[in-house]
């Protein structure tokens, strides 16, 4: 396995990058509400959202991005 070149690029960019980081962040929130005692969302809400966040990220990570599309 090597890494591209361009992969801070890539990193910045690209939609599955982005959604597989807003999933990341709601699988937190999801852990951190019943800690932090904030009672006002319900169970499994964060973890609803993630799961499509994570699936919105598998059907990006396989779509073309136009602004990728010239590079190897």
């Amino acid at each position: 396995m090597t890494v591209i070149v361009n992969w801070r690029r890539v990193l910045r960019k690209t939609w599955s990058v982005r959604f597989m980081v807003l999933a990341a962040a709601l699988s937190a929130a999801e852990v951190a509400t019943p800690i932090l005692g904030e009672g006002s969302v319900e169970a499994g809400y964060f973890a609803a959202l993630s799961g499509l966040s994570t699936a919105g990220a598998f059907v990006a990570r396989i779509l073309a991005q136009k602004e990728f599309e010239n590079e190897a």
